[in-house]
Parts: C-alpha cells; sequence; structure tokens
C-alpha cells in the first residue's frame, strides 16, 4: 500500500496531519493533569480563585485541542480522497493502453471492482492512518508516561490488562483477517454475475432462464453475506472485549488506589487522573488493534490495484519510433508473411498473411466462423503483435511507429456497434474532434443513418442512450460506420459492421462510400459474411482455419476457390429457401 501512497499522497498535507495530531494529543494528555490539580489544589483546599484559572485553562486548552483536532480531520480526508482520485486516474488510463489479451488476463468484472471498491477499501484505510494509527501510539506513550508519573505503583496494573487484551485482539485478528481479504474475490464474484445479468437480459430472457440466472446470483449474493455476516461478527467482540476489559481495569485502579490513598500514599486527583489516563492507554490500543484488523484488507486491495498498474504492457511504442513526417503520404497496406499464435495456443492463429492493397482498392476478407478473419484485421492496429511477419502502412511497419501515430492513420469500425451516451454529435466527434457539423451530416449521408436522424428527432442534437439502446443494430451500425468515416486515415477497416444491414441500404452504403474522395483517396478493409458485400472489392482474401486459401477478385474466385464456391452455393440456398418461404 505504501508503493501507491508514496507518489500520490502531498507529504507536506501528510506533515501537517501530523502536527495537528500531536498537537491534539498533547491537549488530550494536558487536560487529565488540569482535573487533578483543580481537585488536590482547588477542591480540597477550598480555593475558588484556582479553580476558576485552571477552569479557564482546561477551556482554553480543549479548544485548541478541537482545532487541531480539525485540521488533522481535514488534512486526512482531503489526502485520501486525493490518493483515491489519483489511483482511479491512473488505472484508468492504464486500462485504457491494455491489449485485448491484457483485457482477457483481468476481466471486466474485476477491473470495475478494483477500480470502485478496492480504492475504497484503501481510502477509508488511508484517512485511518492519518487519524488513528498516528493518534494512537502518541496517546499510548505519552498517557502510559503521565499514568506513571502520577502513580508509578498503580501502573503495575497495566501488566495484567495490556497482555490480556493483546491476547483477546490477536485472536480475533486470526480469524478475521482471511475472510477480510475472501471478501473482495466474492465481491468479484457478485459483479462478475451481475454484469452479465445485465448484459445478457435479453438471451436470459428468450430462453426462459431467468430462475436458473436468479439462483446463480441469490448463490453468490449469500456467500457474500454470509461471509460479511461472520467476519462482522467477529470483530465486533473487539468493542464488548473493550469495555470488560477497561471496567476490570478500572475496579482494578479504584481498589489498589483507594488503599494507596487510605494510607496517603496517592492523593485522590491523580487518581482521578490516573484512571483517565487508563482508559486513553487501553482506548488507543484498541484504535491500533482495529488498525491492524483493516490494513490487511487494504493491503490485499492494494495488491490487486497493483496486479494492474504493474502489467507490463504486451504492446509498446519502440524506443525509436519513425517520425510522423518521415511515413509516406501514399497510401497502402501490405502483410508481409505474417503469422500470429495467442498466447500459450499451440497452433498458429494465422499463418504466411500475405498480401497488399493501394490507395483506392478495397480488400474484402471472408470465411467460416472461427476462420481467423476478425484475428487478421486487430493486427492492424496492433490490438495484437505477430509472432513474425510485418505489417506495413503507407510502407512503414506498424510496429516502428508509435501507437498514437499509428491510429491516427487508422480509422476502424469494431465487430460490436459501440455507441456512447450523449448526443449523436458527441459520439461523432470521437471521429475527428474538431468535426463541423456539415462535415458530420455528410458522413452520415454516406453511411445511410441520416434519414433517422432527421431535424423533428433533434437531429445531431439527438440523444443517445447508454450503449445506444434508443436505436435498433442496423441503426447503430450506421453511426458508427459514419463515426469511422468522418475521420480522415490512410486505412479504413469495416470489421463486420455491415452485418444488420439489409441487402439494398449494404448495397446503398457501399455504393457512396466507393464514390466518397476521402474514401477513395485510402485502403478499405472490409471484413463480411455475404458474398454480396465482398463482390465488388479488388480484391478478396478467402480464410479458412488462420490460411488464406485463395485471393483474387470475386469472378476469379468464382471458377477457381472450393471455399468460396462453398460459401456462394450456402448463400444462394439460402436466399431460394427464404423466398419460397
Amino acid at each position: 500500500m505504501f508503493k501507491l501512497a508514496k507518489s500520490r499522497l502531498n507529504w507536506w498535507a501528510v506533515s501537517g496531519a501530523v502536527v495537528f495530531m500531536i498537537l491534539q494529543v498533547a491537549c488530550d494528555l494536558y487536560l487529565p493533569t488540569v482535573t487533578s490539580n483543580i481537585v488536590d489544589k482547588g477542591i480540597s483546599l477550598n480555593n475558588i480563585g484556582y479553580i476558576w484559572n485552571e477552569g479557564f485553562r482546561m477551556i482554553f486548552v480543549s479548544f485548541l485541542g478541537l482545532l487541531a483536532a480539525a485540521g488533522n480531520i481535514y488534512f486526512a480526508a482531503t489526502q485520501s480522497m486525493k490518493m483515491g482520485r489519483n489511483i482511479r486516474n491512473d488505472l484508468f488510463k492504464k486500462v485504457m493502453n491494455f491489449s485485448d489479451e491484457d483485457m482477457d488476463k483481468f476481466g471486466e468484472a474485476s477491473l470495475d471492482t478494483r477500480t470502485t471498491n478496492d480504492v475504497v477499501q484503501i481510502q477509508n484505510v488511508m484517512v485511518q492512518i492519518l487519524r488513528m494509527m498516528l493518534m494512537a501510539p502518541i496517546m499510548l506513550v505519552g498517557a502510559g508516561v503521565m499514568a506513571y508519573v502520577k502513580s508509578p505503583r498503580l501502573t503495575t496494573i497495566f501488566l495484567i490488562s495490556l497482555p490480556l487484551l493483546a491476547v483477546l485482539v490477536g485472536a480475533i485478528m486470526f480469524f478475521a483477517v482471511p475472510l477480510f481479504k475472501s471478501l473482495q474475490k466474492k465481491t468479484d464474484r457478485i459483479n462478475l454475475i451481475f454484469r452479465e445479468g445485465l448484459t445478457g437480459v435479453r438471451v436470459i430472457r428468450s430462453f426462459n432462464q431467468d430462475q436458473f440466472e436468479q439462483d446463480r446470483f441469490d448463490s453468490a449474493n449469500k456467500d457474500f453475506a454470509q461471509t460479511g455476516m461472520k467476519v462482522f461478527t467477529i470483530v465486533s467482540f473487539v468493542m464488548p472485549v473493550m469495555t470488560l476489559i477497561l471496567s476490570l481495569t478500572n475496579a482494578g485502579i479504584i481498589w489498589y488506589g483507594g488503599k494507596l490513598i487510605s494510607v496517603q500514599a496517592l492523593e485522590v486527583g491523580n487518581l482521578i487522573s490516573f484512571m483517565t489516563y487508563s482508559a486513553q492507554i487501553l482506548i488507543s490500543f484498541m484504535m491500533l488493534s482495529m488498525i491492524f484488523v483493516f490494513i490487511p484488507r487494504a493491503s490485499a486491495s492494494a495488491a490487486r490495484i497493483n496486479e494492474v498498474l504493474d502489467v507490463k504492457d504486451s504492446i509498446q511504442d519502440p524506443s525509436n519510433p519513425v517520425p510522423i513526417q518521415e511515413i509516406s503520404k501514399e497510401n497502402s497496406l501490405a502483410f508481409d508473411h505474417v503469422n500470429f499464435r495467442y498466447t500459450n495456443a499451440e497452433q498458429l492463429a494465422l499463418t504466411d498473411i500475405n498480401f497488399s492493397a493501394k490507395a483506392g482498392q478495397t480488400v474484402a476478407i471472408i470465411g467460416g466462423t472461427g476462420s481467423g478473419k476478425s484475428t487478421l484485421v486487430n493486427l492492424i492496429p496492433r490490438l495484437f503483435d505477430p509472432e513474425s511477419g510485418q505489417i506495413l502502412i503507407n510502407g512503414t511497419a506498424n510496429n516502428q511507429m508509435t501507437q498514437h501515430t499509428l491510429h491516427s492513420l487508422i480509422s476502424i469500425t469494431q465487430q460490436k456497434a459501440v455507441l456512447f451516451s450523449g448526443t449523436v454529435r458527441e459520439n461523432m466527434k470521437f471521429g475527428k474532434p474538431d468535426a463541423t457539423d456539415d462535415e458530420i451530416w455528410h458522413a452520415l449521408t454516406i453511411a445511410q443513418a441520416a434519414d433517422f436522424i432527421t431535424d423533428d428527432k433533434g437531429g445531431l442534437d439527438y440523444m443517445v442512450e447508454q450503449d445506444g439502446a434508443n436505436f435498433s443494430g442496423g441503426q447503430k451500425q450506421r453511426l458508427v460506420i459514419a463515426r469511422t468515416i468522418l475521420k480522415k486515415a490512410a486505412v479504413y477497416i469495416f470489421d463486420d459492421s455491415f452485418s444488420a444491414l439489409d441487402f439494398k441500404t449494404d448495397a446503398e452504403l457501399r455504393t457512396s462510400l466507393k464514390q466518397d474522395k476521402q474514401i477513395q483517396n485510402a485502403v478499405s478493409v472490409i471484413v463480411a459474411q455475404r458474398i454480396s458485400t465482398v463482390a465488388s472489392a479488388d480484391l478478396i482474401l478467402v480464410i479458412d482455419e488462420g490460411k488464406v486459401v485463395g485471393q483474387g477478385t470475386h469472378d476469379e474466385l468464382v471458377k477457381s476457390n472450393k471455399v468460396y464456391q462453398d460459401i456462394l452455393n450456402s448463400q444462394i440456398k439460402q436466399e431460394v429457401t427464404s423466398d419460397a418461404e
């Protein structure tokens, strides 16, 4: 946890918290001595003037202690919140740079938990460290010294009470700490099931699996609740144990102190102040014990956060990248004998991919499910790196330029159409932040999306719900295609982004793309399942089990490629069957 704190705290503010805490403890330790003086030198001698003077001094010291406590609380609260803010920022930046492989390693549910629940655990403990953990040892030592000054003989009682308290609190910690650690993993499990339920709610309902999912969540929820009840029940014993030992200690002090008073070896005021110091000693010990109960839970959270922050990015910029000024302005794309293997996989996912395309050309990729089409296009923006071979954009290998430069040359529509909550204009500007309204409307028109983003619905100010929930699948695809073509790029990638479109809209969209000057000056890569979508491409790659088993134009492949012929025949049969129905 110190690793997270050292670079994310203002150490001047932390020093301020320490100074204020020392002042607060000094005031708290001084008050029992004032009380003792009032009893021994004021009340017993009937000295009213002395009582008034000491009373005003007590009020002043109490007020000073209150100001010191407020200062400590301010610094503790602000620093813990700022630390949490900085950790969340760092986590978000780190995750934004994750490759697909890095994302799969942790999972979205776990990353959610680490960014929220785990950070909150660290924030809470940081407040306690700057408050209780600072106060407890200072108060424990200070009250012990003051108690010894008041009556050395009475302090022998602590030789019984403190070891007893240590044993009991230690036993509680022994059982509680492992349960606190397991709570974090169980939180991950709840978030995972809840997230799956939200994203897959339509599938769950369509297959009548509502009860199954409810039972699955209920099981995880009960497991979490039972563990939570168990651990907090164990921790709740700290206060009754503390109260019992404090009461027994006070009873022992009164009994032994009464004997000392009876032989005039102790004054009444000193006995009263000694009891106050006794309470401060035991309460400090309890606070220190509670800190060590919660620190392991925060340490577990810190370890989980450090796991994310310490991940070495699998995709890194080169040490000497090619400057964007030195990259050719003639747009092109080439795969030079590329092989790719997923981590720990025995077989290659892509084998000897080799092709090239120039500006104005369209490369289409077609093949069966799981053949490697999306894997191939994901290599272009370096979501993965190949095992061997090179991907060249404008004549420069994509791993020889910075990711920022690379992504400035590419515009991509992913397989899943992703829209963000906000307006249509805000979503479009993800593609080009400085785009004008005319440019946005032009892109929407090419993508055949202008017809449902009309002025009577709000136009570019039309609100998009989270994940585009207020649009159909085809409408979402057209919007993300518009966002893609709004950006000026060297390579445009459309990863199965026409699948939800009807044949008429698909044809009109592809015709508009071919006629657009910006697209004509770039290389277009289309991944599709339908022959009709790829038939007009300049180069069609037929992928089967990660290998290019055919490449050429539509006419060439129809004559010579068995896999392409099988895909064509199956789709013709489907169309005939659907027409007959």
